[in-house]
């Protein structure tokens, strides 16, 4: 049985990092604002609010808090790895080493997927079968329904980056535990380095890189955080805000910290060196306010909702342009006047889309938050790793959950950049280098899900046991 928010508020420990919840909720809240804020919509489709009005691009440098996000799954993942890696066996314990090592990928890549993938899954089958219905029934060409089944699976981008650092926490986590500071000094000396090769060379498909390099450096903080390593956040945020400025103003850069149609140049796509000086800042910035956040987060009243919020923070974010093109909608079929984008008009509808865009993703929350609800775990929480699971994981099911995720993760970003717009066309995109529709993207998620399940089943785990016991 489940147990209610002021339970779990009520049970949270005094060593729980509370200030880390809270930056989780604030910064996919902030980007669920950011987005129902930028919607233009038009009695001819969708557009951006930022390219209507350019000089509302500085609110990005606000807006765009994704580097946060990232920066806390550093941390957590961190964390929960570390928590994993002492609930192993010892050696003589039943288990060798290093096929304890092997059996904890698949078992932390499990963990950490499992909240993230049901609820994504969920989505795009949902959505992948109102799309189809809609093609079939002649639908889904222009308008509003086009720009739906086109941007709707926009915002799953994120998800496939947070995939990639799930599955690189294990390597960079011990390069960490080596070098510190140097790990991150080496991926932004990497972002460097391909933004040269990109600009000043013009060296094709490299850009590709910083996806990586760009992210896995913000991730990587969230080690250093870790470890209390951070002690000087105003030089980190002033250091950062200074090269994100001096980079946007004399370099290649654009002003937008997320990416805006037609542009030549994104900082989000591929990620770029201002968008890292600009993480850097906004990683600064809120461990700045750390300690007065943290004080106040000891008060039942303020904590019980972040621990509410946190529950159901992946479901609301799936679902969340959903809710907004639902009341665009709605606002059509009732005959109500779509104003010009910016205009006085369009202004003064702002909050009323807001609140009833917030009113419907809490009625899709209610529907389907059941699905970011944790599964049943394989051992007991705290409990140590099996050594029979830990020596049969390590026996080739680490290189099946690696296999899995990058499925999932190549899926979700295809799906991210196809559409579901032309599932009956065969309609294609550039993933890197490579093309992929819309259906291929489905199957990759469908079957890196599966494989990543299937590498730690326990099932699996007691057939491999049994064939690998000396007779």
């Amino acid at each position: 049985m489940g147990h209610t928010a002021s339970e779990l508020a009520a049970a949270t420990p005094d060593s729980r990092d509370r200030y880390v919840d809270l930056l989780r909720i604030a910064s996919l809240g902030t980007v669920v604002l950011g987005h129902w804020l930028m919607a233009a919509v038009t009695d001819d489709g969708m557009g951006n609010l930022l390219a209507v009005v350019p000089r509302l691009q500085v609110l990005t440098w606000v807006l765009q808090v994704m580097p946060v996000f990232f920066f806390v799954g550093g941390f957590s993942h961190a964390l929960s790895y570390r928590s994993l890696a002492r609930r192993q066996p010892a050696a003589g314990a039943g288990a060798p080493d290093e096929a304890a090592s092997a059996g904890l990928y698949p078992a932390f890549l499990r963990a950490r997927l499992r909240r993230l993938l049901r609820p994504t899954l969920v989505f795009v089958l949902v959505w992948s079968a109102a799309a189809l219905v809609v093609q079939l029934a002649g639908g889904g060409g222009q308008g509003l329904a086009a720009a739906a089944l086109r941007l709707v699976t926009q915002p799953l981008w994120f998800i496939g980056i947070y995939l990639a650092m799930v599955a690189f926490t294990p390597p960079l986590l011990r390069l960490h535990d080596r070098y510190g500071w140097g790990v991150f000094a080496a991926l932004a000396t990497a972002a460097a380095l391909v933004d040269a090769a990109r600009f000043a060379a013009g060296v094709p498909y490299l850009e590709f890189l910083n996806f990586a390099f760009v992210w896995l450096a913000v991730h990587q903080l969230g080690f250093l955080r870790a470890d209390g390593r951070i002690r000087r956040p105003a030089l980190l945020a002033g250091a950062g805000l200074v090269a994100a400025v001096l980079l946007v103003r004399f370099g290649p850069y654009p002003l937008s910290m997320v990416g805006m149609p037609g542009e030549k140049v994104s900082n989000m796509a591929p990620p770029t060196l201002a968008l890292l000086a600009h993480g850097l800042w906004l990683v600064g910035a809120v461990e700045l306010l750390r300690r007065p956040a943290a004080r106040l987060l000891t008060r039942p009243a303020v904590w019980r909702p972040v621990v509410a919020a946190n529950g159901l923070a992946m479901t609301a974010f799936l679902w969340h342009l959903t809710a907004m093109l639902g009341v665009y909608g709605a606002q059509l079929a009732l005959g109500i006047a779509l104003p010009e984008p910016a205009s006085a008009a369009w202004w003064g509808q702002v909050p009323v889309r807001i609140v009833a865009a917030a009113a419907l993703t809490a009625v899709l929350v209610a529907l389907f938050r059941r699905f970011e609800a944790p599964a049943g775990r394989a051992h007991r929480p705290g409990g140590p790793l099996r050594p029979a699971a830990t020596a049969v994981l390590a026996s080739g099911s680490g290189g099946l959950a690696a296999a899995g995720v990058t499925l999932c993760l190549l899926g979700v970003l295809g799906l991210s950049l196809t559409g579901l717009g032309g599932l009956l066309e065969g309609r294609t995109a550039t993933l890197i280098a490579f093309p992929v529709t819309a259906p291929a993207a489905v199957a990759m998620v469908l079957a890196g899900w599966a494989a990543v399940e299937r590498s730690g089943s326990p099932g699996r785990t007691a057939r491999r046991a049994r064939a690998n016991r000396p007779s």
